[in-house]
């Protein structure tokens, strides 16, 4: 049997007719530290950017909804997988906010992005803070955080209100232990408030979660929980100044309403809070329209 040879990255091959094509370069940023990050770009060049941060432990498939909403109404959307997750390369190092932040800058100036709208769920909002307050100076318009993890997730003194440790280590056992069991669990429970009385759980949104989550590596997501649990994001929401849409769920099981959401926006210069009555952590899945309509006012006002 003999095995098809890839053309390598933006190489010539002959095709049917013996004519020379040349190969699509994979959509991909190679970064300082080795790691390999796959990107999304969608819609025309010369369009204002939308870049959307994806949640734990998920991949840029998580925005597919609202990239093609988007890229609908004209924009260009881009998102990645974060390091070690969907499509990236299963590095086993860099797991941290730090790493994040600066992996989407090297995606965004690989792209050339100025005057760009953020937008992050979850851990995927503590990314988009960290790159706002620390890269972003001269190429953002406006940040979104959407169910996000600053300004901490952890109990400490100074942050009474946290959860504690003790949540984050059960988190890290059961993905140590089955992993796939584990993801169908979380999605088929909390994530979306599927184990609420009178919930109905699609399937399909459960299976997707899943097929997102497992794509990833096992050590990223592992990591993953400590820098999405204990990274403070004080300083860096003390330090933006773009105008800030915060959104949340106030039944959002994930990253409790009170410890989050009503905290960042006090601590942001130009923040807007907006809390979203009875709505889960992936509202964005299960209210897909409501949060669009949220998401449009704000980026055109």
């Amino acid at each position: 049997m003999t095995l098809p040879i890839v053309p390598a990255e933006g190489a010539q091959h002959q095709d049917g007719h013996g004519l020379a094509q040349t190969v699509s370069p994979t959509p991909v940023v190679a970064t300082r530290d080795g790691a390999r990050i796959f990107y999304k770009d969608w819609g025309p060049k010369s369009a204002q950017p939308i870049f959307f941060h994806h949640g734990w432990p998920l991949s840029s498939d998580d925005w597919d909804t609202h990239m093609l909403y988007f890229v609908g109404k004209g924009y260009r959307v881009v998102a990645h997988d974060r390091r070690g997750h969907g499509r990236s390369s299963q590095i086993g190092h860099g797991h941290d906010m730090d790493q994040y932040a600066a992996d989407v800058a090297a995606v965004v100036e690989r792209l050339d992005l100025h005057n760009t709208i953020h937008i992050g769920h979850s851990t995927g909002g503590g990314e988009a803070a960290r790159y706002v307050a620390r890269h972003g100076k001269g190429r953002v318009a406006k940040l979104v955080l959407i169910g996000a993890v600053p300004p901490l997730m952890l109990k400490t003194p100074a942050n009474p209100g946290g959860l504690p440790i003790g949540v984050f280590d059960n988190l890290r056992a059961r993905l140590a232990a089955n992993r796939s069991q584990f993801y169908l669990d979380f999605a088929g429970g909390p994530f979306y408030g599927y184990n609420r009385p009178g919930s109905a759980p699609s399937q399909a949104v459960i299976w997707n979660w899943w097929r997102q989550a497992m794509m990833g590596g096992a050590k990223a997501q592992f990591d993953g929980i400590k820098a999405f649990s204990e990274t403070d994001f004080t300083e860096d929401l003390a330090g933006i100044s773009v105008p800030t849409l915060v959104m949340h769920g106030t039944d959002d099981q994930i990253v409790p309403f009170a410890d989050s959401a009503p905290l960042s926006a006090n601590l942001l210069k130009n923040g807007t809070l907006k809390a979203l009555e009875n709505l889960p952590h992936g509202m964005c899945t299960t209210h897909a329209d409501l949060i669009q309509s949220e998401l449009s006012a704000f980026i055109t006002t």
